[in-house]
């Protein structure tokens, strides 16, 4: 049996102007993470304070956090370089984090990303931040955060608890005019649930039992009753819709579907079967925003074949999503993988529109010396 491949490294690029908030919601990621290991990169410059840690805002540094994390403050002409070393399979990372600059442009770090040639990266994302307190001034004097919101895939309002119900409301819809179909959850404090951005990650039993005390432990234990404890009802702020289906997806009608999803649905994670269409593989696929891309796996011998999706949004219609999802199924004239129940030249044009999707897996990782450095420096010297 063929190994499973290394998966790809989400990178989620987190940005906002100066002081809407961007490193207390990063500082919240990094303290209840649940063993989740960051990459952090700070494309800024002046001291920065991660974590009750000071990065000196110098190109090429590297600070570690602690638990496997990392944090890099480089300029954005050595994006790639810092990217090739935290995506090593020595660095052990499950997500990258790229805090823009407060007067950064956004969309320039993600056509970067989604430029790139480095195969162990994915897309995970623009993650715009926005003072609630300040929104209206920030637009005076910096007329370009409507473009920056236009082009982002979640919008976090965040500082919600400095302005009234009725100006929260006010203000929700002005942001939401202006980003579109993006996904816009209120915050206080930057305190957003992790699994909007990435998923938690899975460690074999071992690691946890003989893990040390973390930061982030004696964090969750100090925290004062009503501070941190509300981080348990962060997942009110959006919803997630569930669906699992035994019967293949139509490719035809599936494609119709993502391509007029709802605003508000800021990701669809995990696999789908689309029978006839190509008996030999499963698709993962993974939207965040209007980013799409769909990875063909070979079916594991024995392996159960399903449907199965997970929504993410805020403000979305889960029953609507779900009747959508049905709909898309292979059912109209039986099972799409039954001989003889589908035109097969008509499935092949059907996952056309699939394949213009298509992402190969990432080549297999090389094999480091255990002992290899993750100094970024050291890295580009040896290149």
């Amino acid at each position: 049996m063929t190994p499973p491949r290394t998966p790809q490294i989400p990178v989620v690029v987190l940005a906002g102007f100066l002081g809407s908030g961007k490193t207390t919601l990063l500082n919240h990621l990094l303290r209840n993470r649940e063993g989740t290991r960051i990459g952090v990169i700070v494309n800024d410059f002046g001291a920065i304070e991660i974590d009750a840690m000071t990065v000196s805002g110098q190109v090429g540094s590297t600070v570690s956090l602690g638990n496997g994390c990392l944090c890099c403050a480089v300029d954005a002409s050595e994006l790639d370089t810092f990217l090739e070393t935290l995506t090593r399979p020595s660095a052990r990372l499950d997500v990258i984090v790229i805090e823009a600059s407060g007067l950064a442009e956004p969309q320039e770090l993600v056509r970067m990303l989604l430029a790139s040639d480095n195969p162990h990266i994915l897309y995970g994302g623009l993650v715009e931040v926005v003072d609630a307190a300040e929104f209206g001034r920030t637009r005076q004097r910096h007329p370009e955060i409507d473009r920056h919101l236009a082009v982002a895939d979640l919008v976090v309002l965040n500082k919600t608890d400095r302005v009234g119900e009725a100006e929260r409301e006010r203000l929700r819809a002005a942001v939401a005019e202006l980003s579109g179909p993006a996904a816009v959850i209120s915050a206080v404090h930057g305190r957003i649930d992790p699994e909007l951005l990435f998923d938690p990650a899975l460690r074999p039993d071992h690691e946890d039992k003989v893990r040390q005390l973390t930061f982030e432990d004696l964090l969750r234990e100090e925290a004062p009753d009503g501070h941190e404890g509300h981080d348990d009802h962060l997942h009110a702020s959006y919803e997630s819709v569930d669906f699992t289906s035994d019967i293949p997806m139509d490719p035809r009608r599936f494609m119709e579907f993502l391509d007029s999803r709802p605003d508000g649905l800021y990701r669809i994670k995990g696999f789908a079967d689309f029978g006839a269409g190509d008996r030999d593989n499963t698709y993962a696929l993974h939207a965040v925003g209007r980013f799409l891309r769909f990875v063909p796996r070979p079916w594991a011998r024995g392996e159960q074949r399903l449907t199965q999706l997970v929504m993410i949004g805020a403000g979305i219609d889960a029953a609507a999503l779900s009747a959508g999802l049905a709909a898309c199924r292979a059912d109209g004239a039986g099972r799409a993988d039954e001989p003889g129940r589908a035109d097969a030249s008509d499935v092949e044009r059907a996952m056309w529109g699939v394949l213009r999707y298509v992402q190969e897996q990432a080549p297999e990782p090389e094999v480091f010396d255990a002992h290899e450095t993750a100094d970024p420096r050291e890295a580009a010297a040896e290149a």
